[in-house]
């Protein structure tokens, strides 16, 4: 297993580390608060972090709740192609849309909420699920300097997933740390985003390959 040196234009983003996303949450992710160590081990070798939000207005579309006669996890058509249905989850200024309160990222520069609009998922911290909506981080990134993208946190097949591809999309070389990662593995969707790993060239890491 080979060693991967990080240096000053890497950044780590850590996505969505949430209450709603951990054990006794509304969307909880098995294990989910598991990604908390790992995270706290590699953290101190990145000078940049960038935490995401989940954020979502209480009748946001993607609720099973803002449709009649569905369920959580049922999907649906949208205006920008199929809808997976969620839990309310990660609802603006709640306890469950709070980060997890053992993460401790202090030295974090940037905090990135998404999902805030009422019509629109998102799951990756570059683009919304239109794929065409900016979050506006590519812009930041650059801006920064910052050139290689190392990601973690929840969950690991959809919101970490997403952004990794978006990541390559942007034109930043993107390394998904395993290891500090959970998912949800719904209809097999471990698999359908590491084949979408492999197309994209992103590369699958453990901490422990990290050094500073």
């Amino acid at each position: 297993m080979s060693s991967m040196q990080i240096n000053a234009s890497d950044v780590l983003l850590v996505i969505d580390v949430q209450n709603d996303f951990c054990p006794g949450g509304a969307l909880a992710v098995p294990d989910g608060d598991a990604v908390l160590q790992p995270i706290h081990t590699i953290a101190p070798s990145f000078k940049h972090i960038v935490l995401t939000q989940d954020w979502h207005p209480r009748d946001h579309f993607s609720f099973a709740s803002s449709h009649p006669g569905k369920q959580p996890f049922e999907e649906i058509e949208s205006p920008y192609g199929p809808q997976t249905l969620w839990p309310d989850h990660c609802v603006q200024g709640t306890n469950g849309a709070d980060f997890h309160p053992a993460l401790k990222l202090t030295s974090a520069e940037l905090i990135l909420r998404k999902g805030f609009r009422g019509n629109l998922d998102s799951y990756s911290a570059f683009f919304e699920n239109d794929r065409t909506t900016s979050t506006g981080l590519t812009g930041y990134l650059r801006e920064r300097g910052l050139t290689r993208v190392f990601l973690a946190g929840l969950a690991y097949d959809y919101c970490v997933g997403y952004s990794a591809l978006d990541a390559r999309r942007a034109g930043f070389p993107a390394f998904v740390i395993r290891d500090a990662c959970r998912a949800i593995d719904l209809n097999g969707s471990v698999a359908a985003i590491e084949a979408e790993f492999a197309r994209a060239g992103d590369v699958l890491l453990d901490s422990v390959q990290l050094t500073n």
